[in-house]
């Protein structure tokens, strides 16, 4: 995505990826900071990540989570950009209002419920842990969201998987879809090549669902702004670059 932006707007750069063990992070991290490196941090290094940085905007400490570092002035700053693409793409999905049932207490949770706050919607959260689920819904009202721990029947508009589960053909739904009432849409922020096993699971049941590619472009030409903020990103680049990728 980053480096079909690149060569199209004649850009010399080079966008790669890093396997980093968490041992490992802040080193890895302080050495990224210290030549000067922009880029993006995903599970399980978001939390870690936040911090890590010298400066962060309001999301990104709001969320405890950094999905979007640069260098500002020899300053490492980090943002929070899933935020606004969860908002943006759960609203194109036509669930700007109603009842938010999240999956997952982790940095993508966060953002889920700090979308949430901003739409104003009712927060419900699911955990394989209720111990977490408790814990999380206490710091989501911190923050003002109507938030409250799920229980039995899970009703909601829209159901959000922010957990890794759907990463690796062999793990199990993030949740049965035979579980859910009165789901109406779905948005799987896990993405790969072809659509994971929960959104094919909820179509069949008759659920709208759609996987993680919408809001990683999105996610991705927010933080091309903070990278390049004089020059635009060409999102229909960024996209047709991600469909090609996860062409199943």
């Amino acid at each position: 995505m980053h480096n079909a932006a690149l060569t199209a707007l004649g850009v010399d750069g080079v966008y790669v990826a890093l396997r980093v063990a968490a041992t490992a992070f802040a080193d890895t991290f302080d050495a990224l900071a210290r030549v000067g490196v922009s880029g993006n941090v995903t599970i399980p290094h978001k939390e870690a990540a936040e911090r890590s940085v010298s400066r962060k905007t309001e999301l990104c400490a709001q969320a405890g989570a950094c999905n979007t570092f640069w260098m500002e002035q020899g300053v490492l700053v980090g943002d929070n950009t899933d935020v606004p693409a969860i908002a943006a793409e759960l609203d194109d999905l036509g669930f700007a209002e109603g009842r938010w049932l999240v999956l997952g207490t982790g940095g993508s949770a966060r953002a889920v419920a700090l979308a949430a706050s901003q739409a104003k919607v009712d927060l419900i959260v699911h955990s394989r842990d209720p111990a977490k689920a408790r814990e999380f819904v206490r710091w989501a009202r911190g923050l003002a969201v109507r938030a409250r721990v799920a229980e039995p029947p899970l009703t909601a508009d829209v159901v959000i998987n922010a957990t890794p589960l759907g990463l690796t053909p062999r793990d199990p739904l993030p949740i049965d879809p035979g579980l859910l009432h009165d789901v109406r849409g779905a948005l799987d922020l896990v993405y790969g090549v072809g659509e994971t096993a929960w959104v094919r699971a909820l179509r069949h049941s008759g659920v709208s669902a759609r996987d993680g590619r919408g809001v990683l472009v999105r996610q991705g030409a927010l933080a091309w702004t903070r990278f390049f903020p004089d020059q635009p990103a060409p999102v229909e680049i960024m996209r047709a670059a991600v469909d090609r990728a996860l062409r199943g």
